[in-house]
């Protein structure tokens, strides 16, 4: 399983016009193609989830992520802000990179919640890889990049 399986360019913004993570959280769930009212349960949902434990994972990076009915597969999207947002993050920094996870409540036949989390988390690890998030350019760029790592 490699990462690049569960990213599509359309689920990729290099350019999130939010100043807040709350704003940041709406505008990676618009990323999804949801209706309306999937959205604002999903918003909710990691609203609460950030309330349980930031999602800020360090080195400008967050991965907030749930599970929740509105979606029948795991879905993956990913955003950049050039600013920087307040996220709470365990190293008390920016978030400037988002990697957001949506699941079903249960993966009988093909469980990859936990493993895309973990994943994604290695792929950040590397100070160098996420550094390269800064200059891209376009949504083919960070799948490019995905599969480079082969993560």
């Amino acid at each position: 399983m490699k990462l690049r399986e569960f990213f599509s360019a359309d689920a990729v913004e290099l350019d999130l016009k939010a100043s807040t993570k709350d704003e940041a959280l709406r505008e990676l769930v618009a990323l999804l193609g949801l209706d309306d009212p999937s959205e604002a349960i999903l918003v909710k949902m990691l609203r609460r989830r950030e309330n349980l434990g930031s999602t800020g994972f360090g080195g400008g990076v967050a991965i907030p992520h749930c599970r929740s009915l509105v979606v029948k597969r795991l879905r993956v999207a990913f955003g950049r802000t050039q600013d920087g947002l307040v996220w709470d993050a365990v190293d008390g920094g920016p978030v400037r990179y988002c990697f957001l996870i949506v699941a079903p409540p249960l993966e009988v036949t093909n469980p990859q919640y936990l493993p895309v989390l973990g994943k994604i988390a290695q792929f950040c690890k590397d100070p160098a890889t996420v550094d390269r998030l800064a200059g891209l350019e376009t949504a083919t760029e960070f799948l490019d990049l995905l599969e480079e790592k082969a993560t």
